[in-house]
Order: structure tokens, then sequence, then C-alpha cells
């Protein structure tokens, strides 16, 4: 019996010792190169997030700049009256006058009334840069807010923008027909008439930005009103 205890425990110890140890399992080439795909399409999404949104950022930088440059003309002419003050607009027989920036308006402090804006470019190919609502130049600034100068001691004007001023004259009973400048309702009936200086004015300020010295330039935004 007790024999048998021993071949039992014995045999126990061979039975044991029989099994090989099991190794530890590695990863295959097939499992690792699955990873580095796995991971690096991760990153690859990441990085297109990150510039996604980098654009959208700089897109909305962009924009706001436009909006802004839009606004200071409609805050520059604001109060101005629609036609000029002394020469007025009068039709002389098929000839329109006062129409335009008046003789010895040249520069835009000389302009006293909406219709001289008519036509009018403000940086990239027109005046020296975009304006501010007081009419001076708006000129390029550094990361602390102060002008830029160029190498001869002259304040850099603002680059790569420009804006654009259309003034049309509308219908008074549908603001989305534009008229020609000369236009005029004859007298009718009961109704006396309306004279050429008589007629609603649209304001459109198309803002640009871009590459002045290739002509490349993309509207941004524009900014329309309408004075009664």
């Amino acid at each position: 019996m007790a024999r048998r205890s021993a071949d039992i425990r014995s045999g126990g110890r061979t039975h044991a010792a029989g099994h090989p140890r099991r190794r530890r399992r590695g990863f295959t080439l097939i499992e690792t190169s699955l990873a580095v795909v796995i991971i690096g399409v991760g990153v690859i999404a990441m990085v297109d997030a990150q510039r996604a949104f980098l654009q959208s950022n700089g897109w909305s930088n962009h924009a706001a700049t436009a909006t802004l440059l839009a606004n200071e003309i409609r805050e520059l002419t604001r109060h101005m009256a629609r036609h000029d003050p002394v020469t007025g607009l009068e039709l002389d027989g098929q000839t329109l006058r006062g129409w335009g920036a008046e003789p010895g308006e040249i520069t835009v402090q000389d302009f006293d009334d909406l219709d001289d804006f008519d036509g009018a470019l403000f940086g990239a190919g027109g005046s020296e840069g975009p304006i501010n609502a007081v009419g001076e130049i708006i000129y390029e600034t550094d990361a602390d807010g102060n002008v830029r100068y160029d190498e001869m001691g002259d304040p850099i004007p603002l680059q790569g923008w420009s804006q654009a001023v259309f003034v049309e004259k509308i219908d008074p009973f549908n603001l989305a027909t534009v008229v020609p400048d000369d236009y005029f309702d004859p007298p009718s009936g009961t109704f006396d008439g309306r004279d050429v200086d008589e007629f609603p004015l649209r304001v459109t300020v198309v803002v640009s930005a871009g590459d002045p010295a290739s002509g490349e330039m993309e509207e941004v935004t524009r900014v329309t009103w309408v004075v009664p």
C-alpha cells in the first residue's frame, strides 16, 4: 500500500514533468501591421481635423475683417446727403448733372454726398489702401497693434484688401428694382411726378481680398443698405 502510494506520487511527478511549459504568445507580423494601420488612420484623422479647424478659424478672422471694412464705409457715409448739397442732381436736357464726384472732388476727404462714392475703389488698385470711418487709410500693424513702416519710414497701407462702392437709384415701390441714374417719373393725373433727385439710393460695399500684384482678388463679403 505504501509502495503504491509512492508510485502514484512518483507517477504524478513524471506526468507533470512530461508536459512542456506553455510559452508566452507574442504579436504576429499581421497583428503588428494591423495595429500600425489603425494608429496611422487615427493620427491622420486627428491631423485632418486640426487642419480643418485652423482653416475654419482663419476664414472666420478673414470674414470678420471684411465685414469691419465694409462697415467702415457705411459709418463714413451714413450722415451724408444722397446728392450734392450745393449743385444737387438735375437733368439738363438729355444730360444728367451732379451724379458722381463733382469737379475738384479728388480724394475721399472731398466727398460730401453718397453719389460721389459710386464706382470708388479703395485699396488694391484704387487708392493706397482701405479706409476707415473718417476717410483715413488703414495701415498694417504688428502683433502688438503698432503701425508698420517701410524702409523709407512711411507707414504701410493694409495690403491685400479692397473696398469697392456702388451707388444705385432704385424704385421707391420695389427696392429690388434698379433704375437709370437719369430716370424720373413724369407727372400723370393727380401725380405730380418724381424728379431725378427724389429716388432712394442703394449703397453696396464689396470687400475683396487676395494678391493685388497678380490681380487675383476674391470677394469675401458685401454689405448693402438703402437710403430713402
